[in-house]
Formats: C-alpha cells, sequence, structure tokens
C-alpha cells in the first residue's frame, strides 16, 4: 500500500468546504448579534472596557466593533464593514451588519444542500441590482434649503441615538455645521468637509443645552501678555503667521568670537533691531490680532503691547487653517511678504473667554465662514464622547444629503419594498438561482423584523401585517414605528434615510456576504520564514508592552 503524502507541515491546520462555510457563517452571525440589539429608537446601549480599564458607552455600531477584539477571522471581516460603511457615509454602521449576517444565515440552507457557493453569490447579486432599482424608484428628491425637511431627515437619522432625548439639539448643530462649511465646487455640486474645517470641542460642565455652532473657531489659548493685551476687540484685523517671530538662531551650534567688548553691544542691538524690523512690517497693516504657529519673543510681545496689538503663539496648524477658513485671512510664511489682501477682516469679534479653569480664544460673529467650532457641553467625559459620536453621524447624514439630495422612507418600510419586489421578480427567474434570490429577498425583512423586536412587539404578528401591505410593492411608505411598534405611514411621522447611505447598506452588506461564502479553505498556523542559519529561539522572549497582560506570563 502506498505512503501517505504529506503536503502541508504538520503545524498547520487545514479547514476546508462546508465545514469553513459554516464557521464563517456562525461567525458572523455571532457578530451580528452583538450589534442587533442596537438597531432603532429603541435600542440598548453596550458598555465596553478597554484595556486600559476606561469606558465606551455607546450605541454606535462601528463604535462597538472597534473595541472588540476578535479572534476569527471572518467575524473580523464583518467589523471592517462597519468600518467602510462609516467612513464612506457616516452612517448605518448597525444595519450593514445586521444585513450581512442575515444575508449569511439564509445561505447556510442551501450550502447544506450541496448548492455550489457561486450560484448562491450569483443570485445575490442579481438581487443587490434589482433591489437597487427598487431604491431608485422609490426615493423621493428634496430641496436642501427647506430646514424642516433637513432637520426632519437629520432626526430620523439620529433618532436612534442616545442623543434623540434632547429634541432638535444635536441635529440642529449638525445642520449648521454642515451648511456653514459646504462650499459650491460647480455643476450644482457641494463639497463638504467634515473632517478639517469643523472642529468640535468637547468641555465638561454646563448643560447640553448651552451647546452651540460656532459662526467663527475657538481654541484653548490665551494671549500672550494677558495684562497689557487686549481680550475683546469688536471687528479685528487679523494677521497669521507662521514663522517664528524670534531672533534666527543659526542652524546648527554657532560660535562667535568677538575681540572687543563693543562688538557684543554691537550683536544685541542687531538682534534687537532684526526683531524690531519684523514688529514695524507687520505693524504697518494695523491689526488688532497677530497669531502665530511658533514662538513669539518678549521683545515681540512688547512692541505689540505697546502697538495695542494682542497675540498668541504657537498655536495648532490645523487650527491656524480653520481661523484662516473662518475670517477670510491668508497665511503668510514671512513677514516681509505681508500684503493688505492677507489680513483678514472677516471677523465680528475677537474674546478670550474663561470656562472652568481654562482660558478660550473665540473668533466669532464671522460674515461668511467657511470653518466652524461646535462647542459640546455636557455633565460628563463618557457623555460627551457619546453625544460627540452621534454629533458625527449627524453631519455625515447632513453631508450626505447635500451631496445627494434623495431620500427613502426609513423604518424597514425600504427594506421590506425591496423584499416584496424581489419575491415577485423571483418566479420569472429560471434555473437554481430562483431559491437563492427568493431568500435574499427574505433576507432583507431582517431590519424590521429587528426593528419591530427591539420595541417589543409581537414580531409575527407586524411582520405578517407589514408583507400584507407590502405585498405587490406598493404602499412603499409603510413601516415600523420604532418608538411604538406600531405599523404606520413614514411620511407623516416623517422618518427617513439618506439614499446613498441606504444605497451603500445593501452594496457593503451583499458584497460581503459573497466574499464569505466563497471562502472554502482556512489555512492557519503560517510561521514566518527565517533566515537560515537562525536558529530557533528559545522560549523565554522579552515581551512587547502589548503582551504584557498576556495570561502566559508567570507559570504557577
Amino acid at each position: 500500500m502506498q505512503s501517505p503524502v504529506l503536503v502541508l507541515k504538520d503545524s498547520l491546520t487545514r479547514e476546508s468546504g462546508s465545514k469553513v462555510h459554516h464557521a464563517n457563517i456562525q461567525a458572523s452571525k455571532a457578530v451580528a448579534d452583538i450589534i442587533r440589539t442596537t438597531l432603532g429608537p429603541r435600542s440598548m446601549l453596550k458598555m465596553l472596557l478597554d484595556a486600559q480599564g476606561g469606558i465606551v458607552v455607546t450605541n454606535d455600531g462601528n463604535a462597538i466593533l472597534r473595541e472588540l477584539d476578535i479572534a476569527h477571522p471572518a467575524a473580523k471581516s464583518m467589523i471592517e464593514l462597519s468600518r467602510t460603511q462609516d467612513e464612506e457615509v457616516g452612517d448605518g454602521t448597525t444595519s450593514v451588519i445586521v444585513l450581512a449576517g442575515e444575508m449569511l444565515h439564509v445561505a447556510e440552507a442551501f450550502i447544506d444542500k450541496k448548492y455550489h457557493p457561486t450560484v448562491i453569490c450569483r443570485a445575490y447579486n442579481k438581487a443587490l441590482e434589482d433591489a437597487l432599482a427598487v431604491l431608485d424608484k422609490i426615493s423621493m428628491s428634496i430641496d436642501v434649503n427647506d430646514r424642516s425637511m433637513m432637520l426632519g431627515l437629520v432626526k430620523s437619522c439620529i433618532g436612534t441615538k442616545f442623543t434623540s432625548q434632547f429634541g432638535d439639539l444635536i441635529s440642529d448643530l449638525a445642520l449648521d455645521a454642515t451648511t456653514i462649511v459646504g462650499v459650491d465646487i460647480g455643476q450644482g455640486l457641494r463639497e463638504v468637509d467634515i473632517k478639517k474645517y469643523i472642529k468640535v470641542e468637547k468641555i465638561p460642565g454646563g448643560q447640553l443645552e448651552d451647546s452651540k455652532v460656532l459662526k467663527g473657531v475657538m481654541f484653548s489659548k490665551d494671549v500672550v501678555v494677558p495684562g497689557k493685551m487686549k481680550r475683546k476687540i469688536v471687528n479685528p484685523r487679523i494677521i497669521l503667521l507662521d514663522c517664528p517671530l524670534e531672533y534666527k538662531k543659526g542652524e546648527n551650534q554657532t560660535n562667535a568670537e568677538l575681540v572687543r567688548e563693543e562688538d557684543w553691544a554691537v550683536l544685541l542691538k542687531m538682534e534687537e533691531e532684526y526683531i524690531e524690523n519684523l514688529c514695524v512690517q507687520i505693524l504697518k497693516f494695523k491689526p488688532d490680532l497677530v497669531i502665530t504657529e511658533k514662538g513669539l519673543s518678549d521683545l515681540a510681545c512688547h512692541y505689540f503691547s505697546k502697538a495695542g496689538v494682542s497675540a498668541i503663539r504657537r498655536l495648532r496648524k490645523t487650527d491656524n487653517n480653520r481661523i484662516a477658513k473662518a475670517c477670510g485671512a491668508v497665511i503668510v510664511n514671512r513677514p516681509d511678504e505681508l500684503q493688505e489682501s492677507d489680513v483678514g477682516t472677516g471677523a465680528g469679534l475677537f474674546e478670550v473667554k474663561k470656562i472652568g479653569d481654562e482660558f478660550f480664544a473665540y473668533i466669532v460673529d464671522c460674515k461668511d465662514p467657511k470653518a466652524c467650532t461646535v462647542l459640546l457641553r455636557g455633565a460628563s467625559k463618557d457623555l460627551l464622547n457619546e453625544v460627540e459620536r452621534n454629533l458625527q453621524d449627524a453631519m455625515s447624514v447632513a453631508r450626505n444629503i447635500l451631496k445627494h439630495p434623495k431620500l427613502v422612507p426609513g423604518g424597514g418600510a425600504t427594506e421590506l419594498t425591496v423584499s416584496a419586489t424581489l419575491k415577485q421578480k423571483s418566479s420569472s427567474i429560471e434555473g437554481i438561482e430562483k431559491w437563492p434570490y427568493e431568500a435574499a429577498a427574505v433576507a432583507f425583512e431582517a431590519i424590521p423584523r429587528t426593528l419591530a423586536q427591539n420595541c417589543g412587539v409581537n414580531v409575527i404578528r407586524t411582520m405578517t401585517a407589514l408583507q400584507g401591505k407590502h405585498a405587490n410593492g406598493e404602499n412603499a411608505w409603510t413601516g415600523i414605528d420604532g418608538n411604538t411598534g406600531e405599523i404606520s405611514d413614514m411620511k407623516e411621522l416623517k422618518i427617513w434615510d439618506a439614499y446613498n447611505v441606504k444605497a451603500q447598506t445593501f452594496k457593503t452588506a451583499i458584497e460581503a456576504a459573497c466574499m464569505l461564502l466563497r471562502i472554502d479553505d482556512i489555512v492557519s498556523g503560517i510561521k514566518k520564514r527565517q533566515a537560515p542559519g537562525a536558529s530557533q529561539p528559545s522560549k523565554p522572549t522579552i515581551e512587547q508592552e502589548g503582551e504584557a497582560d498576556n495570561e502566559q506570563m508567570i507559570p504557577e
């Protein structure tokens, strides 16, 4: 008899075939179940403890999964989903995972029946195309300038979040912030850069109701000489520099040998004159406020305060860019290149206020600011962090709408319509793909079902009633009111979703499900190649700080 042939090394473990599929599906379902309860307005919060003992309390799907440490490879790729969703459109992170988990769950039956995964994937992709077509059909355009519409929209998107109990507060902040920084780039398109030009300042203390969007910027700096410089200037002329206002030192160590004592005085005088020249060049433009990213020497301070100019030094580059955007100044690299056009005159007020123990400089009431600061106040750090996460989501939603002003119904209505239409279409599909296609149609119902579950109503009754209403793809706006669990018209309740959030959710979920279904082999235990001649390291190795809290530290 032939001896067995070893292809893989002993240390490698290999799983293949349906075993892998089942493992992957189980893992994805586990991830989906973690997040399932955080969907909808009646969602639960999750409390996560990180390695340093800090706590995160949130129901933002992405924030939860980001904190989890997961071993299973398939579950890891599920987590990537919510991250891409968060980066792409900023909302719908929970629904993506729930939907993908459900898609895989319905596929399991087919894998048991020995369907080939590519057949299932083909059917899924067909379902995705049809689903997007349905979205196009039921979406409705809105007017971006109609504030109440926009408010309703942002509100329904963050109605599922923790801050929804504070009414319109967060939606107002998000809308104001995004409308301020929106830039028209022609052809009716708007570019909204949330990351660069909207700064969220969290200051514990006060009440949430005190949060506001400043028409300008604020940063935690005080003027250089508090006693002598003005702390409140109306309509300031602002000059922004990113060069130091102090005497230039040599690049490397420079030694100057002086023979005569008088030369020393001359040297000092030269330094003073150099700084005086710098200041004179700047003061020519009669600024009221000089801000530099680098240092500012005492002498320069003296000249400025003598001229009644306030100065701020060592400001972050990002903050400086925001100020430039807000008041219309240009950041200048060398004082001798200053021009009148570089002076920012757009700000209405410069003021230094004390909040708690810190001084904050405000540059506000700008005429046409293209950058803004959202000031969040609240009772505790954790609360503020959660509010900030919600605000990020709300701003992303507002940004999406400004870019693509199209809406689809929320509250599970979209998914039900898609599901009903796909079920109808499935009868016209020939061959073996019909069944997976139908299953995909059923999988879309996961979202309304989960919504109903989280409300605590009778799921089966609610779902049957809804399916009856949606039976032939009509009543597209009938869905579940997430607060009460009753079946109602989404148009009246103003529960909407942004079109591109929904489209992205469907795409990401189905594509990920297909990818995970196509995996049929997992080989693990691959070691890094060692250089020939390097002996195996003996066991006691020094731990990196990341592994310091591993179990294997102290042998019993």
